[in-house]
């Protein structure tokens, strides 16, 4: 299969940054070290090219509409500069996908709205959009546009003041998942005060051809895909492919502790099943979990209980930068699931303690 590659592919081959698959795209893993950028992230300021994520532009008469049927969250709530995360569920309740969903400026005086499919699913909620307009009868347009822009996340406790150097506009009053037009370099970039690092920091909207532009307006450390790992799960923040995944380990939201992004009360897809898995409970939920012994747990590794008998899988794993202990998440059964709860996590075949913590494991903005 031929990969993808972000427009910045060869800057940062040039670089000597090292390459990894990631959803069907060939993106940076690393640059200098995960531990290097990890600790940038934490204690100053790194950028990432997070342009592997799709841009599905929405607009038209039925626009919102269509966006509050086929997501979880309540669409009407977001004014033009606000945005929310949300999951896209099947009938069951099943997640498909998480997205983050941004109300754009309106175009031809009609709602218009950016919803971020993860890597390599563009296409599906392109055709997923389409197929459910058409069979609503709805009035909307719906473009796929991930091969028209690139995307960077500036992201750290110095981020804020970097953008705001480089932006024509002041950025620093946009609030959380708040976002608006800012010019960078002659760029108009749609500039979000969102992020997937636990850190303060924007993630930044642009044309493809102006990557380089762009990437060359941050002095700060350029990371790759292996620190936006160790640093999502610092933050406690779930992994579409790794902590849920449609096929293979198939969740509603209230299993995978993301049930924040249900709002009931609004008619999408899949809300009917999870109204009655709110009221009757979920049988196994995603927990936090640390290692007491010595290793390092790793997606798909057994959990079982102080008896030996396995009860769960882990989902994501890692030694934790910052903590510099063994971190991960997993789903057990409910009656596991209280912090403190004693588990085990069988590592190279050998049984090692774990507890189970309170996500996120590190203080986050």
């Amino acid at each position: 299969m031929t990969l993808s590659k972000p427009p910045l592919w060869e800057h940062h081959g040039d670089r000597g940054a090292k390459f990894t698959e990631f959803g069907g795209w060939d993106m940076p893993v690393e640059f200098d070290s995960i531990q290097t950028e990890h600790a940038a992230v934490r204690e100053d300021a790194g950028i990432f090219d997070v342009s592997h994520m799709g841009q599905i532009h929405v607009t038209g008469p039925d626009a919102t509409e269509l966006m509050q049927r086929l997501t979880s969250n309540d669409v009407t709530r977001l004014e033009v500069g606000d945005s929310q995360y949300a999951v896209i569920t099947d009938e069951a309740g099943v997640i498909i996908d998480d997205t983050v969903v941004y109300r754009l400026p309106d175009e031809d005086g009609e709602s218009t709205y950016l919803f971020v499919p993860n890597a390599g699913t563009d296409e599906a909620a392109h055709e997923r959009w389409i197929g459910h307009r058409n069979e609503w009868g709805l009035e909307a347009t719906v473009d796929n546009r991930t091969d028209e822009y690139a995307m960077v996340a500036v992201q750290g406790p110095n981020a804020p003041d970097l953008v705001e150097a480089a932006a024509d506009e002041s950025v620093t009053d946009l609030g959380r998942f708040e976002a608006m037009y800012a010019t960078i370099d002659d760029v108009e970039c749609w500039t979000a005060r969102t992020g997937y690092t636990g850190e303060d920091g924007f993630e930044l909207l642009f044309p493809w051809t102006k990557a380089e532009e762009i990437w060359g307006a941050f002095d700060c450390q350029p990371c790759g895909l292996g620190a936006r790992d160790t640093l999502r799960l610092e933050a406690g923040f779930v992994l579409a492919g790794q902590d849920f995944d449609y096929e293979s380990n198939p969740r509603t939201p209230y299993e995978a502790g993301i049930g924040f992004t249900v709002a009931l009360e609004t008619a999408f897809v899949g809300c009917d099943a999870l109204a009655a898995v709110e009221d009757e409970g979920v049988d196994e939920q995603l927990v936090g979990f640390q290692l007491i012994d010595r290793g390092v747990p790793r997606h798909g590794y057994d959990i079982t209980n102080t008896d030996g008998r396995v009860i769960g899988t882990v989902t994501s794993g890692t030694m934790s930068p910052t903590l510099d202990q063994s971190i991960g998440l997993g789903y057990v059964p409910v009656e596991y699931a209280d912090p403190g709860t004693t588990l085990q996590v069988v590592v190279r075949g050998r049984s090692k303690k774990a507890r189970v913590e309170t996500t996120p494991f590190i203080d986050t903005v």
